[in-house]
């Protein structure tokens, strides 16, 4: 289907084209929404000296006196037209439609509608459900009540229920530490006296963290239990401190399958307006040219657990609080998911190691023939 819509600044093109007493030159800038209108039939554009000019058409002019494009008016009357006749061949009642939906394999589609017909499909749908005709152990689900296709689905249930994946085990977090893990210790101890805010991302043979004091007991028990768990199932917790621009980069992971998966703990922030200081105004006041930042960014109480900003495995997998879960409760998708990028790698590898033994076969054959063409006899 065609879509006619226009953003506003494709709208405003039409209105300036519209309007010149000629034909309007169309800056460089504005080459792709004058595309879009000429795409539509809304303007003409001829090649003029060293760039585009355009003149607005009947439909353009049609569009902006009423607000659509002419062949959508003409498309919705001839759909009104064949509304009867449409209706006429829905379902007549509930019975009749899932007796359809049994005879043809997964859905039903009715591409958008008219009022008429829309409403005997909807007649039909609350028919089948109000009056038991859905059989036992199915669900019978219908998208487009408002707008845009019909589509009629019947569903086993038990089959939709076998081809769900199994629920992810959670992993209970505990509510104190009796005997915390040997990294949970040392990063305790490497708190120091700080009473606002914890930063231990720069620190050796500890935990990465960075947020506000008053989570830190909180992120100490999800690491806790998050180690505990991935050393429980064979796999190997390592720190690690390494050489990047010069600098040394501490870094946490997980080792699954000989695969290290780097960590980090933090907080997350919100933007906020900045609010100046004294000191601030006063250095304003002695170089009025300085320019003060307009945000500082606030910690807002949500951890975010995952790879941390810059490593290859950076977008790859992250959770944190949201709005109906809880980091805590998502510490088995974590490992979860680690474990299939294990995988995954894994697979890639043989596949290249097998592809690689078929290139060298390929060699060897291509050698061997070659040297048996060339012998004297």
């Amino acid at each position: 289907m065609v879509k006619y819509a226009l953003t506003e600044p494709q709208i405003n093109l039409l209105r300036e084209v519209a309007a010149a007493t000629g034909a309007m030159p169309i800056p460089p800038s504005r080459t792709q929404r004058s595309w879009v209108l000429e795409q539509r039939g809304l303007i003409k554009r001829t090649w003029r000296g060293s760039g585009h000019v355009a003149v607005v058409t009947a439909d353009g002019r049609y569009f902006l006196k009423r607000g659509k494009h002419p062949r959508q008016v003409q498309g919705e009357r001839e759909r009104l037209e064949g509304d009867a006749a449409q209706a006429a061949r829905a379902p007549a009642d509930g019975a009749e439609l899932v007796s359809r939906l049994q005879s043809v394999p997964g859905k039903i589609v009715v591409p958008d509608p008219a009022a008429q017909t829309r409403g005997r499909w909807r007649a039909a749908y609350y028919d089948a459900l109000h009056h038991g005709h859905v059989p036992k152990g199915h669900k019978l689900r219908w998208n487009g009540r408002q707008r845009g296709d019909c589509v009629f689905t019947l569903v086993d249930e038990e089959a939709e229920k076998a081809a769900q994946p199994p629920p992810v085990p959670a992993i209970d977090v505990p509510k104190t530490l009796d005997r915390p893990h040997r990294l949970v210790r040392a990063t305790r101890k490497a708190f120091g006296r700080s009473q606002s805010v914890v930063d231990t991302r720069g620190k050796p043979e500890v935990l990465p963290l960075y947020l506000s004091r008053a989570l830190a007991d909180r992120a100490l028990r999800i690491m806790h239990t998050l180690l505990t768990e991935a050393e429980s199932r064979g796999y190997a917790v390592e720190t690690q401190t390494d050489l990047k621009h010069g600098e040394a980069e501490h870094t946490l992971a997980i080792v699954i399958r000989g695969r290290a998966f780097p960590l980090v703990l933090t907080e997350r922030t919100t933007k906020v307006p900045h609010e100046p200081t004294s000191q601030e105004l006063r250095q304003q006041d002695r170089a009025p040219w300085t320019r003060l930042p307009k945000y500082d960014e606030e910690f807002n109480d949500r951890l975010a657990l995952g790879a941390p900003t810059g490593s290859r495995y950076q977008h790859s997998y992250s959770y944190s609080d949201g709005a109906r879960w809880t980091l805590e409760s998502r510490l088995g998708h974590l490992l979860q998911g680690l474990e299939r990028l294990a995988g995954e790698a894994e697979r890639r590898e043989r596949e290249q190691e097998l592809r690689e033994a078929e290139q060298r076969r390929s060699r060897r054959l291509a050698s061997s023939r070659s040297s048996s063409t060339g012998r004297w006899f």
